[in-house]
């Protein structure tokens, strides 16, 4: 399935499901240590997967120090900030922050690769951020009250950023002919290590539930979550670029919203649905315009 259409609605639907499974995932496991967890059962299944296929995982040092830095970046330092991120703000906070990924991505493509940000990408990123601001409006209010949600917007933030810089690795090393699948395979293992060092240098437990609503997440999130969402995600970045791809920043939060509308029984209100139709009409600008 190579469809553009097709490979951005499978990692927003799935992306966006991840919300209500990470929140099984918090508690009694430290969040550091259950990033390792996620990305080291999704790294074995895929390096089990290409050895089976006869994919090649032999690569030389220079694309391993590649993958490392993807690794360490978009699989463990960037989830391991939005874990923790939601232990100060609400979900829906992150979400916002997170949007802000569509301006970030395309400033670091700028410079990097000299790629030019169209108008019509730029026009979107900002309708979609006002969109996904709108939905989340009285989170923003309790967030300007003050408190721990300061902390909780850095995290999310400085995640955005790493997750950016994640993303400008994966086109290079898509430019480099790395394969996807055991690319991957390599990548999520260095993101589990360095979630893992994290974990050792903060003196995290090493503790594990065995409540069946933790270990069903957790393989939801490493199957689906990871291997699934990331495959898709980087063949889509193959079809339309780094920057039109990450608008699934500002398609996940609306896929959760409609979720909760259903498992946690949300109401929507007019300011809501606004900003769902600005999302979608963000969404909508990138897209469509010309790579």
């Amino acid at each position: 399935m190579n469809s553009p259409a097709a490979l951005f609605a499978i990692a927003a639907l799935i992306w966006g499901s991840t919300w209500l499974a990470i929140t099984f995932q918090l508690g009694v496991v430290e969040p550091e240590v259950s990033v390792v967890y996620r990305f080291a059962l999704a790294a074995a299944i895929l390096f089990v997967w290409c050895g089976a296929r006869g994919q090649r995982l032999r690569f030389q040092p220079r694309t391993h120090a590649w993958l490392a830095l993807q690794g360490s970046t978009l699989f463990g330092l960037n989830y391991v900030g939005v874990y923790l991120a939601e232990r100060y703000v609400a979900s829906g906070l992150v979400a916002v922050a997170f949007s802000t990924l569509v301006f970030v991505v395309p400033i670091g493509a700028r410079l990097a690769f000299g790629t030019p940000v169209q108008a019509r990408v730029a026009v979107g990123a900002l309708i979609g951020v006002i969109g996904i601001a709108s939905m989340f409006l009285p989170e923003l209010r309790v967030a300007a009250a003050g408190g721990t949600a300061a902390l909780g917007i850095a995290f999310a933030l400085g995640s955005t950023v790493i997750a950016a810089i994640g993303n400008l690795v994966t086109v290079r090393l898509q430019r480099d002919k790395v394969p996807t699948l055991s690319g991957t395979a390599w990548g999520m293992g260095y993101g589990a290590l360095t979630a893992a060092a994290l974990a050792w240098t903060g003196g995290s437990p090493w503790t594990f539930d065995w409540n069946f609503a933790y270990v069903v997440s957790l393989v939801y999130l490493s199957v689906f979550g990871s291997i699934i969402a990331f495959g898709t995600y980087f063949k889509l970045i193959e079809h339309v670029g780094a920057n039109r791809a990450s608008f699934t920043a500002v398609a996940i939060p609306v896929v959760a919203m409609a979720l909760s509308t259903v498992f946690e029984g949300y109401r929507w209100t007019t300011t809501a649905a606004l900003g769902a139709a600005l999302a979608f009409a963000g969404n909508y600008l990138a897209l469509t315009a010309k790579r």
